[in-house]
């Protein structure tokens, strides 16, 4: 019987593709590689504004995924225990970064954005005025984001990029519900007092 196609793989459950990885077959964990890149690089890159360092810290999430992978038990969704290790990653990041007294995170930002944060981008057919604002304004947005805390940050980014539940961010973050509602209003607030002329306009 001839071995399944590599593309089969895209049709497997994550459960199954766990299974298979956890026995050594590295095309199962490619698969998962290739589904949560994008979700995983968003959200590394989100946090610390610097596209580079988040490519390189998403693969390092990967590479401690793939090694921590025998020990995984599957009491949690496979994208909740890689959300965590990238969590995890990025946040020792910052912490070397505050102690080495760098002070801001995003000082050697890239002109590059993240596919998630390009939807205020104009498409090739707007007025030049129309885009020209949108891409002002999709400017500010970015840069505003990043004027958050990093815990502020990261669950603005799970519920107004993502899309997540509030159950769904405390589980990812994790953190309790309670904590969850308590930085989406101080996150949204400061937003708000940042924006402040561009929430006066859109009323």
């Amino acid at each position: 019987m001839p071995a399944p196609a590599a593309t089969d793989l895209g049709e497997v459950s994550d459960v199954d593709l766990v299974k298979r990885s956890q026995a050594g077959d590295m095309r199962a964990f490619d698969t998962l590689v290739t589904k949560y890149r994008g979700r995983i690089y968003a959200m590394t890159y989100h946090l610390i504004q610097n596209e580079t360092e988040a490519w390189d810290l998403a693969q390092e999430a990967f590479i401690k995924a793939w090694r921590a992978l025998p020990n995984f038990k599957q009491d949690a969704a496979f994208y909740t225990w890689l959300y965590r290790i990238a969590h995890n990653v990025t946040y020792d990041w910052l912490r070397k970064k505050k102690i080495q007294g760098d002070g801001e995170f995003d000082d050697e930002r890239t002109e590059h954005r993240v596919a998630a944060g390009a939807e205020a981008t104009p498409k090739g057919d707007a007025a030049p005025d129309m885009a020209l604002r949108n891409a002002e304004l999709g400017q500010r947005i970015q840069d505003a984001i990043a004027r958050l805390s990093p815990d502020h940050r990261q669950v603005i980014i799970l519920r107004e990029v993502e899309g997540l539940a509030y159950e769904e961010i405390a589980s990812l973050v994790p953190c309790s519900l309670g904590t969850v509602m308590s930085r989406l209003f101080y996150a949204r607030k400061k937003l708000q007092e940042i924006l402040q002329d561009v929430y006066e306009t859109t009323l």
